[in-house]
């Protein structure tokens, strides 16, 4: 799959894939800043990708981030849509510091990876009520 890639700052590296099992390439940070314990940051990338219709991309931590530097995806897993392709939509990586010490980033830091995914859309069918079987509700499984 051919995917359109514009760097906003020509010294920014493309997005690699590490290994050829990759499922994943590598997005890094394309400038240096501190986060401070507890605090949430959105990192540039440098980078606007064109996801092509149909798919999105995921934003994922790499294994190594949350043990080696302290940083996670704050909101888990980062959805960025086929239509957030423009000129100033730039990636960014929304991380938080878990530490208690600030973390200090580095242009060129690997802190994501992303992994482009394709996506049905639902189309909604309501009901008056529920038809099927009861299972007990949430967490009815760990009882």
């Amino acid at each position: 799959m051919k995917i359109t890639v514009t760097r906003l700052d020509p010294a920014v590296p493309l997005p690699s894939y590490q290994t050829a099992g990759s499922a994943g390439f590598d997005l890094a940070a394309s400038a240096d800043l501190t986060i401070q314990p507890g605090q949430i940051a959105l990192v540039p990338t440098g980078l606007v990708i064109a996801v092509p219709a149909g798919h999105f991309l995921g934003i994922f931590a790499r294994s190594s981030t949350p043990l080696k530097r302290g940083l996670i995806v704050a909101n888990g897993v980062g959805v960025l849509d086929s239509d957030y392709s423009g000129p100033t939509d730039e990636i960014k990586i929304q991380v938080m510091n878990v530490t208690s010490t600030p973390v200090e980033v580095k242009r060129g830091d690997r802190l994501a990876q992303g992994v482009i995914l394709p996506f049905v859309r639902a189309e909604w069918n309501e009901t008056t009520s529920a038809s099927g079987p009861d299972r007990g509700g949430f967490g009815s499984t760990g009882k």
